[in-house]
């Protein structure tokens, strides 16, 4: 096929088909936003938790979940999760059955993902990425559990928008020193080593394993300020 060929083919009706689907995709990508601002905007001061899907009930990373987040919810923070089985529903557990609102933000997937029970807000979506919006947005600090893909993922996004200052600074805490400190090793002695990040980069992570000192650190970092953002976050977080 010829370069006029190759041009007529793409502008034809086939085309013209997948750019009309594409477009119409553009208002449910909106709407998915619309009712992610409206439905969340209140739950303030929140508490996003990530962790792997695969984590049986009768696993002990399961049942530090579940405490941590119970913790968190009679101490007066929203948890947000993922809304799917495993750390997610160890999650949405402990803060269904505490004081504050338990949230699930369900991702349509061909596998492995359907909504846990455990839930007093419910959202569903289709896109990754304005699910990942919705993690951010409202958190006032993450708390990251043992997982695959989808969780370092998660992490990386986090560290990766408040590095570069496009979200605003809060608590990045990873429970199981035992599970992450390979990988920190490999931040330090890969990424820092070669310069791709900076020393202070590393300063963005905590560790904690005792889950009593989980809500106390969360505590400790906004000493002396609200968690509601302020002006200058605010405009942060508006261009996430």
């Amino acid at each position: 096929m010829n370069q006029k060929s190759q041009k007529q083919s793409l502008a034809g009706p086939g085309g013209s088909s997948v750019l009309s689907r594409e477009s119409w995709k553009i208002f449910q990508i909106v709407a998915e936003f619309v009712e992610g601002f409206e439905r969340l905007s209140k739950i303030a001061p929140s508490v996003s938790i990530f962790g792997s899907a695969r984590t049986p009930e009768d696993h002990p990373y399961y049942k530090l979940a579940e405490t941590i987040s119970r913790q968190l919810s009679d101490a007066g923070f929203t948890v947000v999760s993922g809304g799917g089985p495993g750390i997610m529903e160890a999650a949405n557990k402990g803060a269904y059955a505490g004081k504050s609102p338990s949230v699930g933000l369900n991702i349509f997937l061909p596998q492995e993902q359907a909504g846990n029970p455990f839930q007093d807000i419910t959202l569903n979506f289709r896109h990754f990425f304005s699910r990942k919006v919705m993690f951010v947005k409202y958190a006032s600090a993450y708390v990251v559990f043992p997982g695959g893909f989808g969780t370092l993922d998660e992490l990386a996004e986090i560290l990766t928008l408040v590095q570069t200052g496009k979200s605003r600074k809060i608590p990045i805490i990873l429970i199981q020193s035992d599970f992450w400190e390979g990988l920190l090793g490999w931040f330090k002695q890969a990424l820092l080593k070669n310069d791709t990040i900076s020393a202070s980069d590393l300063d963005l992570i905590q560790i904690i394993d005792d889950p009593s000192e989980v809500v106390t650190a969360i505590f400790d970092y906004y000493e002396g300020r609200n968690f509601e953002p302020s002006t200058e976050e605010q405009e942060k977080l508006l261009d996430l």
